[in-house]
């Protein structure tokens, strides 16, 4: 018995002392390692003046998140609609926040693109795109957008610009907020 309670010891010690694999996430045809239904990742950035944003002191709100960066050309022909038919609707709703992420980009490039693209809804900086990682796989295109329920949860994922699509977050947003 005592033979058998070294052997157990020894057995459950060489357990404990292998490295713990992270578990491997598949990315989804999209390239998005989180789904509808999933808490959205927590994370905390730098605006592009200055102000940090912590996405769990977000709750309350309905918060959509824009992956996006300046050498993104179908960011570029996105941004204008979202300025347009989401921003404007909505920035003055307390029940609703809206940042851009930028992927991997200094302040004054960033700065420079809101510029060039005439948006007024925030912008932050991804640094090492480590914000976008917790979304979507670290290889994957922009530009995309995620839709984060009052409670935290993620209502809604695209993917690129596509009219019906837009039109389709649009609607939902409405209707998380109560408007038409």
């Amino acid at each position: 018995m005592k033979k058998f309670m070294s052997l157990m010891v020894l057995v459950c010690a060489c357990l404990l002392s292998q490295p713990v694999k992270a578990q491997q996430v598949t990315p989804d045809a999209a390239g998005y390692i989180v789904k509808v239904g999933d808490m959205a990742p927590d994370f905390e950035m730098e605006l592009t003046d200055g102000q940090k944003v912590k996405l769990s002191d977000l709750r309350g709100k309905v918060v959509m998140l824009q992956f996006t960066a300046s050498w993104c050309g179908v960011c570029r022909k996105e941004m204008p609609f979202i300025e347009k038919d989401i921003w404007l609707k909505h920035k003055d709703n307390q029940a609703f926040a809206l940042y851009g992420v930028d992927r991997d980009e200094p302040l004054e490039t960033v700065v420079a693109f809101a510029k060039r693209t005439g948006v007024t809804y925030p912008l932050g900086l991804d640094p090492g795109a480590d914000i976008f990682a917790k979304y979507a796989d670290r290889k994957a295109g922009i530009t995309r957008n995620v839709l984060i329920d009052k409670t935290g949860r993620i209502v809604m994922l695209t993917r690129l610009y596509n009219e019906e699509e837009f039109s389709s977050l649009c609607k939902k947003i409405d209707e998380m907020l109560g408007e038409k």
